[in-house]
Formats: C-alpha cells, sequence, structure tokens
C-alpha cells in the first residue's frame, strides 16, 4: 500500500456541528490525524502564533499563492482572505501523514477538483427542523439572517450527491464512531492498493 496519507475532507451546511465533530475526533486518545493549518490575511490576534493557528501573510501573498495555483482552496471574507495551501498539505502527506480538512462545502468542490483521491464525508443533521433549531440556538442570528442561513443549508444539502459518504450528526461521539469506521474502511479500497501493486509487478517483469 502507498505510504501517502491519506486527505480526509469533513463538510457539510453552516451550524451542523461539523467543528464539534472534528473536535471530539482529534481529542480522543487514539487520534493520529494531522489538522491542515489554514492560510489567512487577516490580523493575527493576542495569543496566536504563526504556524500553529494561522499562516499569516499579506494580501498579496495570498493573491499571489491564488494566481499560482497554490491553493488548495479558499474564500473571502470581510476583505480577509482565507483558504488551504496545497504546499503544505503535499508536504503532511507525502510524509505519511493523514490530513484532516473540515471546510465548508464550497471549499470542499475546490479540493474535490484539484485532490479526486482525498476521502470526502458530508455531515448533515437529523433533519431540517433540528438544524434550524442548532442555528437558532447559537443566539448570534436575527430572524432573518436565521432564514438566509436556512436557504443555503437547503442548497448545500443539495451538494451531498458529490461525496463519498454522509453521516448524520444525531449524537456527536455516535458522528465520530461513524466518521473514524468510514476512514478506517477506506484504507483497504483497492484503488489505494493498485498503484503500489502496479509498481511491484512493473519492477518484477523488468
Amino acid at each position: 500500500m502507498s505510504n501517502r496519507g491519506m486527505l480526509i475532507v469533513l463538510s457539510g451546511p453552516s451550524g451542523v456541528g461539523k467543528g464539534t465533530v472534528r473536535k471530539a475526533i482529534f481529542e480522543q486518545d487514539d487520534n493520529k490525524f494531522h489538522y491542515s493549518i489554514s492560510m489567512t490575511t487577516r490580523a493575527m490576534r493576542p495569543g496566536e502564533v504563526n504556524g500553529r493557528d494561522y499562516f499569516f501573510v499579506s494580501k498579496k501573498q495570498f493573491e499571489d499563492e491564488i494566481a499560482s495555483g497554490g491553493m488548495l482552496e479558499y474564500a473571502r471574507y470581510v476583505d480577509n482572505y482565507y483558504g488551504t495551501p496545497l504546499k503544505y498539505v503535499n508536504e503532511m502527506l507525502d510524509s505519511g501523514k493523514d490530513v484532516f480538512l473540515e471546510i465548508e462545502v464550497n471549499g470542499a468542490m475546490q479540493v474535490r477538483e484539484k485532490c479526486p483521491d482525498g476521502l470526502f464525508i458530508f455531515l448533515t443533521p437529523p433533519d431540517l427542523m433540528e438544524l434550524r433549531h442548532r442555528i437558532v440556538e447559537r443566539g448570534t442570528d436575527d430572524l432573518a439572517t436565521i432564514d438566509k442561513r436556512m436557504e443555503k443549508a437547503v442548497d448545500e444539502i443539495e451538494m451531498m450527491q458529490n461525496y463519498d459518504y454522509a453521516v448524520v450528526n444525531d449524537e456527536v461521539l455516535a458522528a465520530v464512531e461513524k466518521i473514524k469506521t468510514i476512514i478506517r474502511a477506506e484504507r483497504w479500497r483497492v484503488k489505494r492498493f493498485l498503484p503500489d501493486y502496479k509498481k511491484q509487478l512493473g519492477d518484477v517483469l523488468k
């Protein structure tokens, strides 16, 4: 089997609990995943460390990376860029580390174009009413904003067809175990064995 690590992408609609589930995975004692560090143009906040919390760069540096194809995925929020540097992810994968990305649906589709061999998992709520309840419970949005978030969530859930697996986040630890089971099974997919065995067969037949 190839020694290259596996790229794992966890995505889903806003409010579904991606961050909570990812955090629960990384807090477990047997966690060996490497969480990808994002790049941003926003100012560093007190207590943050460059290369640990984010890669902090200038707007020009970020746009140069975009122009050269150096971003695996990126988006712009409130005049600042946020994204995943492709070189950093490839270095982690080439060193044999499994890289875990927790990103929004649009970012995941950018990643799918550049890394079709990644593992794409869609985290979904039990139903739309439960998703609305979770967004309301945050207490950060007015009703008009909540309605807009729900409209966007419907569009994002329709994107589920572009993923490899779907996991219902009805209970955090149950969702964590489902995701870990998917990852274990994915390691033994034929497509992950075949390239290495073809190389071995080629060496034997020389």
